[in-house]
């Protein structure tokens, strides 16, 4: 069984129109991100996935319940952008409040090692910095230990260091069997803490693959070396091989493949290659060559 699934889902804010037609199935296990502009329908995406909102037409199932039931059974936990926290109480006492209301939750100071709170567990939730509170947030989504967790931009307002150390717990947490399902504008994220990225534009997919699949998809990617006197033909029938361009001796390749490419160059050819340098597009540019297109 899928772990979250949306069938034909479309939403309507009157004659506007958010979320079109829209079908996804999301495997148990993945660490998904979660990628659009803004007005792309990833927010409201996501509150159909909450039961926040309600669909205009198809369905959405999470384990094979509906949405509501889900959050019923502690099936999905949420971190949100906002949400305010009890100022008054302390980091401790406010995560053990919520882990209490779920049957089976996480131990307390297991939850707060993955949200790196350990030394902050006797602050009050009101002296928080802003990325302090987001991992608050973070402990609070996973209390009931819920086999999906969604994350709606969790390293806002986070510095370097509390990023990397985010990421560190949210992968450990993950990697239970778990599916993660995050939205966010830090597009290096995605591509270094996903396994699958799909890209919402006018409320439809309009890519959905690995980081790498992606961003080949847009081509872009190079494979250069020094060619010296050594003659250039036949490189352009090298695999995946697009274009040709020779340069005070340096030859640059542009290739939908660079695998393919260099595997074609080394076996294919008795060029003696020299200086060898791979590039292709990151996934910034995948993002905004498909959504431009979208």
């Amino acid at each position: 069984m899928n772990a979250i699934v949306f069938d034909n889902v479309s939403k309507h804010y009157g004659d506007v129109l958010a979320v079109d037609d829209l079908s996804l199935a999301i495997e148990p296990g993945r660490t998904v991100a979660l990628l659009g502009p803004n007005g792309a329908g990833k927010s409201t995406s996501i509150n159909l996935l909450l039961g926040l909102l309600a669909p205009t037409q198809g369905t959405i199932s999470i384990h094979g319940r509906t949405p509501a039931q889900a959050v019923k059974d502690g099936e999905l936990g949420a971190m949100l952008q906002d949400g305010a926290l009890i100022p008054e109480l302390s980091v401790k006492e406010l995560v053990d409040l919520v882990r209490r209301l779920y049957p089976n939750p996480l131990e307390l100071g297991e939850i707060l090692e993955l949200a790196d709170l350990t030394a902050l567990a006797g602050r009050r939730a009101g002296k928080l910095s802003g990325g302090q509170a987001q991992r608050v947030r973070f402990a609070l989504a996973m209390a009931g230990a819920p086999r999906i967790l969604l994350l709606d931009e969790p390293t806002a307002a986070m510095d370097v260091e509390s990023r990397l150390r985010f990421w560190a717990g949210m992968h450990d947490y993950a990697a239970g069997g778990r599916t993660v399902l995050f939205a966010t504008h830090y597009l290096e994220e995605a591509d270094e803490h996903s396994d699958r990225v799909i890209v919402i534009a006018r409320g439809r997919v309009a890519a959905d693959g690995t980081a790498a699949e992606i961003k080949r998809g847009v081509g872009g990617q190079t494979v250069r070396f020094a060619l010296g006197e050594q003659p250039a033909a036949g490189l352009g029938t090298l695999p995946g091989v697009s274009a040709v361009e020779v340069s005070a001796g340096v030859v640059t390749l542009h290739t939908s493949d660079t695998d393919a490419t260099v595997a074609g160059l080394y076996r294919g050819t008795t060029l003696d290659v020299r200086d060898l340098h791979l590039s292709g597009a990151d996934l910034e540019a995948a993002f905004l060559a498909i959504t431009r297109e979208s």
